[in-house]
């Protein structure tokens, strides 16, 4: 029982990771149709800025914001230099966002090595807490299901409840018509985008502080994402949620009752989706 609980801890704080750099890839690839296969390498950057800033501020807190702002710009600079000049060239937009992946990854690798960077979180969030059957839990794996939550919460309202969330909702049904009554698409687009690629900045720095910061997290979490999309629906919130919970369960369970196979379950899953719903659990036949 004891292990079993810990088993369904872990898979709720990785499912929890996943939705937090997901959710960003889901509102930039399933809303905005744009490809963008750099955001794996827009986590990274989170991550090791957000150490930077921490490590020369002392402020854990200052690190969280400031990567996030600072992944927001350089999200928009690259859909402004790069993603919207091939707007409905989704084969080019891939390429050339994967050129600009390696790039960044390569310029991360110069700049860290390849040694792997362990945080320092504040002392209230460090440490373990008391938890029913296994006694104590990592108290900042706690805090990246927390910080999920809100996240989840504050995207839903927003896509949902604000005049933005309505303009990006109307904007990917029919963009010309929404332009026409006078709302700026484009401005809607920088902004949606710049979000995106902040999650993804956040996501670091909470990533980074609950595991670690190490090459080839890029990739990791790119692929992650691309599953989480593709299981839950393209442009879901919820579906994105779904599609967190069931890839982070299947691979923790399968790492702890087989691991041989674990990486394996992740794809059947994902097959097995897309055979019986093509357009993911929560997303919308095209």
């Amino acid at each position: 029982m004891r292990m079993l609980f810990s088993v369904t801890m872990n898979a709720i704080t990785v499912a929890s990771l996943y939705f937090l750099v997901a959710s960003g890839f889901s509102l930039i690839f399933g809303l905005l149709r744009s490809v963008n296969m750099a955001h794996g390498a827009l986590y990274l950057l989170g991550a090791y800025s957000g150490y930077e800033i921490a490590s020369k501020t002392g402020s854990w807190m200052l690190g969280l914001v400031g990567a996030s702002l600072l992944v927001a710009l350089v999200g928009v600079i690259l859909h402004q230099g790069l993603v919207k000049r091939l707007e409905g060239d989704e084969l080019r937009q891939a390429l050339v966002t994967i050129g600009f992946s390696i790039a960044l990854g390569d310029i991360l690798l110069m700049r860290y090595g390849g040694a792997t960077v362990q945080y320092e979180p504040p002392e209230a969030i460090f440490g373990a807490t008391p938890f029913p059957v296994i006694g104590a839990y990592p108290t900042i794996r706690l805090v990246v299901i927390g910080v999920a939550v809100v996240v989840g919460i504050a995207l839903w309202l927003l896509i949902q409840r604000t005049r933005l969330g309505m303009a990006i909702r109307a904007g990917v049904d029919d963009a010309p018509m929404l332009s026409a009554m006078g709302f700026n698409v484009s401005r809607y687009v920088v902004v949606v985008f710049a979000l995106g690629a902040g999650l993804a900045g956040l996501a670091g720095v909470i990533g980074g502080s609950a595991l670690s910061v190490a090459p080839g997290e890029d990739s990791r979490f790119l692929l992650s994402s691309l599953v989480v999309v593709i299981v839950g629906g393209m442009g879901s919130l919820p579906g994105a949620a779904l599609g967190a919970a069931l890839i982070g369960f299947t691979e923790q369970f399968g790492m702890a009752f087989f691991p041989n196979y674990a990486i394996l379950l992740t794809f059947v899953l994902m097959v097995i989706v897309l055979t019986i719903r093509p357009q993911g659990l929560m997303g919308r036949a095209a």
